[in-house]
């Protein structure tokens, strides 16, 4: 994947740096469309790779994203189908962590292959903050290391330098709790009203809102039907125009 350079900086106390102070992006779903075509591939291969008789469809994977978090999703899934024999329930919670060890793995093997690209209009997005000196973060319930790589391989190392990464298990209550939107305020040192969080499921705009912070929703393959009641704004994508397409002045009219 050929990655553009970034585009020149401009004076970083601009009128829109000066109003937006950050924007925080959840990961999957908003940044790429990993959900469908990633991370439940990349469980599957796991499960096969362990001997477990598991694959998960791309309907019912739909389902198990109301759970945030791939151990906790595993966990609730079998919680309610049944373990798997293999599995002994003593070794459950070991099991499950190792599953996801080897998961994200195989989904940073994804990753740098090129298999999924960039959503429309992320890097405009990120590139005309870099600009404006408005600062980055990545808030995910994805691990810190697949959060990293996906951005560092995505967007270049330049871009990635500019991110501060809030992921995985950085916080022990997830999404929609408001906890990793929270730590990225605090260790930023953000003021909230000046922030705007991009998500693209109801459970993130759950974790914005109990955060007291203004959310966008870009809907994503599995989250177009859900119900984005309180969203500042809600689009399809964030679109790669600035004439038609989300842009700074956008996410700044959003600001409480």
């Amino acid at each position: 994947m050929r990655i553009c350079s970034l585009v020149p900086p401009t004076d970083p106390r601009s009128e829109l740096g000066a109003a937006l102070e950050a924007i925080l992006f959840d990961c999957d779903g908003v940044l790429a469309d990993t959900e469908r075509d990633g991370h439940r591939v990349a469980f599957n291969q796991a499960f096969k790779e362990n001997g477990i008789d598991e694959e998960w469809g791309v309907e019912r994977y739909g389902v198990l994203l109301e759970t945030g978090g791939g151990k906790e999703r595993m966990t609730a899934h079998w919680n309610e189908v049944g373990w798997p024999k293999s599995i002994p329930e003593e070794e459950r919670a070991e099991k499950v962590k190792g599953l996801h060890l080897q998961k994200t793995g195989i989904f940073m093997d994804l990753i740098d292959a090129g298999s999924i690209p960039l959503r429309p209009g992320v890097l405009r997005i990120v590139d005309e903050a870099i600009s404006n000196g408005v600062r980055l973060a990545c808030c995910s319930t994805s691990s810190d290391k697949a959060v990293s790589n996906l951005i560092k391989t995505l967007m270049g190392p330049e871009r990635a330098a500019k991110f501060q990464v809030f992921a995985g298990d950085m916080v022990k209550v997830k999404k929609p709790a408001p906890d990793v939107y929270n730590m990225a305020v605090e260790e930023m040192g953000l003021d909230k009203s000046r922030c705007v969080v991009v998500e693209d499921t109801h459970i993130g705009l759950g974790a914005a809102k109990a955060a007291g912070i203004s959310c966008i929703v870009t809907k994503s393959s599995y989250s177009a039907g859900e119900d984005f009641t309180g969203a500042s704004k809600i689009v399809d994508e964030l679109g790669d125009s600035p004439e038609t397409g989300v842009t700074l002045e956008t996410l700044t009219s959003l600001l409480k």
